[in-house]
């Protein structure tokens, strides 16, 4: 699972800076940087008309009348269910990081871990997204935990690897081939611990 992540404003990696400051000369919604929390507004690169990855302001999580937002979406499953099954043809897109957070409660404390890929100052996650009412919204999509970070959680965001990021959002890729190629190779550094 995916909960939070978070978008470093110092020290940033040049291509998310790039990202960022495309976004903020649009003058169009301002995005949330630093810790990013369902339903905020987030950096995320899709395909334009012209079939160009590009960056677009979206909220996180797709909207469901009476729900709390689905902010995450099994990749194993999404093409499977009705709620995902066009993202995962048609709408694809990557949400650039620094990093993700996760809870470890195994020792019975709540130890908040930032994870990310090994050697990387940033990251693309895997999502799909869809436009409601005018408003773009994306998921993120997870998969099976690397051996690494497995007593973190159960589940990860599909990580995907700089070279295989753009093939996410070729639509003449199989959705499963592409996410084949995501990255296990992570770290984790605990952050903050808070008592259960």
């Amino acid at each position: 699972m995916c909960g939070r992540f978070y978008i470093a404003t110092e020290d940033t990696a040049e291509e998310l800076q790039q990202i960022i400051d495309s976004l903020q000369r649009k003058n169009g919604p301002s995005i949330k940087t630093g810790e990013v929390f369902p339903t905020d507004i987030a950096a995320v690169i899709a395909n334009n008309r012209a079939l160009t990855p590009t960056p677009f302001a979206m909220k996180w999580g797709y909207s469901l009348q009476n729900s709390r937002p689905v902010i995450n979406a099994r990749s194993e499953t999404a093409d499977q269910k009705p709620l995902f099954r066009d993202g995962m043809e048609q709408r694809r897109c990557l949400i650039p990081a620094s990093w993700y957070f996760e809870w470890d409660r195994s020792s019975g404390r709540k130890i908040k871990n930032a994870i990310k890929p090994a050697g990387c100052n940033m990251m693309y996650m895997a999502g799909i997204y869809r436009i409601i009412n005018g408003t773009p919204e994306f998921t993120i999509l997870t998969r099976e935990p690397a051996d690494c970070i497995r007593h973190i959680h159960d589940r990860m965001p599909v990580i995907l690897p700089q070279g295989i990021s753009k093939d996410w959002l070729n639509v003449h890729f199989r959705a499963n081939e592409v996410l084949r190629s995501a990255d296990l190779n992570m770290e984790h550094t605990p952050e903050i611990t808070a008592f259960a």
